[in-house]
């Protein structure tokens, strides 16, 4: 492989990093504090790429689906939770999160299925953003370029919120003691609907950014599902730093397997987590502070 060529893959790999970062970060913040695995987080992110797609073609403005879609998701999300998920707080184990959430899962799908139908659909890059550069003499979208930026943006932003901010302290807390936050006066029950709603509107909100990269099909949720899975193991549950790493391992050797094993590329994501887990079985960071 030329040095080129090299560099346009890592580039590619990088962009669908930072895709995979925001889903997984959201999967990371619910399953962190709340101790819920939720499997419906694929169908949030696809939901957004759809939406996004609808008022792209309603509105005539990608910049106003980026905006708008991540709050309407968010709000879903804030419904789910209240009405769905908070009932079953307190039970034992993941099993009835696991039932629930799969339900949702094909509730959001066969949803998709009929509102937007069964075809493959396109996403246009903005306009400004929908050209190449020359990197080394290849030529490179702009718009990935655009999302490797705007990726790397909102990871320090998140990375502030949850360190140096009041609600990112309260989390904190409430990963590791929810007892104490509860006797400290805060409504930890509001901490968690704002918690769920945010992570589903972080995937809307990586739906958008990523339907021009990925496209927009049936199934979609379920693929980017699996690869935020293998993301947050290789992490470390819980681990939002983790997370960012998972999904840098991740991005290149599923960018990288499809360029040149492409019958192999989802093996080598499984083979990075099981690579990972045989000399760090709790992950990269391990359970460690959000």
């Amino acid at each position: 492989m030329s040095p080129e060529l090299l560099l346009t893959q890592a580039l590619n790999g990088l962009a669908f990093a930072m895709l995979l970062f925001l889903v997984a970060a959201g999967l990371t913040l619910i399953f962190g504090l709340m101790d819920v695995l939720n499997l419906a987080h694929g169908s949030f992110f696809m939901l957004g790429a759809y939406l996004g797609l609808t008022f792209v073609r309603t509105l005539g403005s990608f910049w106003l689906a980026l905006v708008l879609v991540p709050p309407l998701v968010a709000l879903l999300g804030l419904l789910v939770e209240r009405f769905l998920l908070r009932r079953l707080y307190g039970r034992p184990g993941h099993l009835d999160h696991v039932l629930l959430t799969l339900g949702l899962l094909f509730i959001l799908a066969d949803m998709v299925h009929w509102q937007w139908g069964a075809a493959i659909q396109s996403l246009h890059p903005p306009p400004g953003l929908d050209g190449t550069t020359l990197i080394l003499g290849s030529s490179f979208p702009v718009y990935r370029l655009f999302v490797i930026g705007f990726g790397l943006v909102l990871a320090l932003a998140l990375w502030l919120l949850l360190d140096r901010t009041r609600w990112g302290a309260v989390i904190r807390a409430g990963v590791h003691d929810r007892q104490m936050v509860q006797n400290l006066g805060i409504n930890i029950d509001a901490v968690y609907s704002g918690a769920f709603a945010f992570g589903c509107g972080l995937a809307a909100l990586s739906g958008v950014v990523g339907a021009p990269i990925v496209g927009l099909y049936l199934g979609l949720d379920a693929d980017v599902l699996i690869l935020a899975l293998i993301v947050i193991v290789i992490g470390g549950l819980g681990s939002f730093a983790g997370s960012f790493l998972g999904s840098l391992l991740v991005g290149q050797a599923d960018t990288f397997g499809r360029a040149l094993l492409p019958e192999f590329s989802m093996f080598l994501s499984f083979g990075v987590m099981a690579l990972v887990l045989l000399f760090r079985p709790g992950g990269l960071l391990g359970r460690v502070r959000l």
